[in-house]
């Protein structure tokens, strides 16, 4: 039987590597567009693994009102999206 952390790292990669990629394109690309929206807005510059990481924030930050397997699985899949953009 497989254990929850690898269940948790399973999902978030089918995830990324499933329907959202082919819901949203290439990740690295969507990254620094959002990179630079945020960047215009802040007033100083972001990168694609900035918005990654802030979005793994994000959900972690929804996590503190309770336990949910999906913000789990996002925070990871956004943190291995980040690494993966930071190698870009």
């Amino acid at each position: 039987m497989t254990n929850v952390r690898t269940q948790v790292l399973e999902e978030a990669a089918s995830l990324i590597n499933g329907q959202r990629q082919t819901d949203y394109g290439d990740a690295s690309e969507s990254f620094d567009a959002i990179a630079q929206m945020w960047s215009a807005y802040l007033g100083h510059s972001l990168s694609a693994s900035d918005v990654c990481h802030m979005m793994a924030l994000l959900k972690i930050g929804r996590l503190r009102n309770g336990a949910h397997r999906d913000s789990s699985n996002d925070a990871c899949g956004y943190l291995a999206l980040g690494a993966e953009c930071e190698s870009c």
